[in-house]
């Protein structure tokens, strides 16, 4: 057997845990829609996640309070605002990100959008993502869940195939988060469990790839302008 898959496979069985971020987009404090859901289904997705039982750290991360104005990245070092400073910090040390969105006008929440704008792939790169969505309609903010999938996909935490979406929440799960009485709480978690598998599995791969390999090595973050992405001029051809 190569060496290289050796030292995987040693690495791999000595360092299973994962650490998630759960990114929650409800700022609501008052209806309509009665009640508000958004406190239920963050207790109901971080339970599923410390359940798991190699998940080490979980961190529930509401939305930031202050509309963007300047990114994390924008500012020079050690001038970082604290509450920035410690945001950063907390998603920095994840090794996958869940994001629990209601649907507002057919997207994301502009609250999740914009602790999400705070921050670059620097922060969230070469690590997966989930999306959970809820909504007190049939639809269960699917469509809010799809259009959050290029936004992710972007800032480099490429979301899994499975999501979570939430029909009729509050018929769902109770105040606490629990799946309401009268449900099949059995087939709800397993409805959740196929996406934090996938999400575990992602993460697992990813954690254990970085200690071989520097994803940025090849690959790194902007760190200036928005034109480091661009194609490479074409030169132009001199006139005869």
């Amino acid at each position: 057997m190569p060496l290289f898959l050796i030292i995987l496979m040693l690495i791999t069985h000595s360092s299973s845990a994962w650490r998630v971020a759960i990114l929650t987009g409800s700022t609501r404090t008052a209806g309509p829609p009665n009640p508000i859901l958004g406190p239920r289904v963050a207790q109901y997705i971080q339970k599923a996640v410390e359940d798991r039982p190699d998940c080490d750290l979980v961190v529930t991360i509401p939305p930031l309070g202050k509309l963007l104005e300047k990114p994390h990245f924008a500012y020079a070092p050690g001038q970082v605002p604290q509450e920035l400073k410690d945001l950063h910090d907390q998603l920095i040390q994840a090794d996958a990100y869940v994001t629990i969105t209601p649907e507002f006008n057919h997207g994301p929440s502009p609250g999740l959008l914009n602790t999400l704008n705070h921050f670059g792939s620097s922060v969230f790169g070469f690590k997966p993502s989930a999306i959970v969505t809820y909504s007190p309609s049939q639809w269960g903010g699917v469509r809010a869940g799809y259009a959050l999938r290029p936004i992710l996909s972007e800032l480099g935490c490429l979301p899994v195939s499975a999501m979570v979406h939430l029909p009729k929440a509050h018929e769902i799960l109770d105040e606490d988060g629990s799946v309401a009485p009268g449900e099949d709480s059995e087939q709800w978690n397993k409805y959740v469990d196929r996406t934090l598998s996938q999400l575990e599995w992602w993460a697992k791969a990813a954690m254990n790839h970085r200690k071989i390999e520097d994803p940025y090595a090849k690959s790194p973050a902007f760190q200036r302008t928005p034109s480091e992405r661009n194609a490479p001029k074409t030169p132009k051809t001199p006139k005869a």
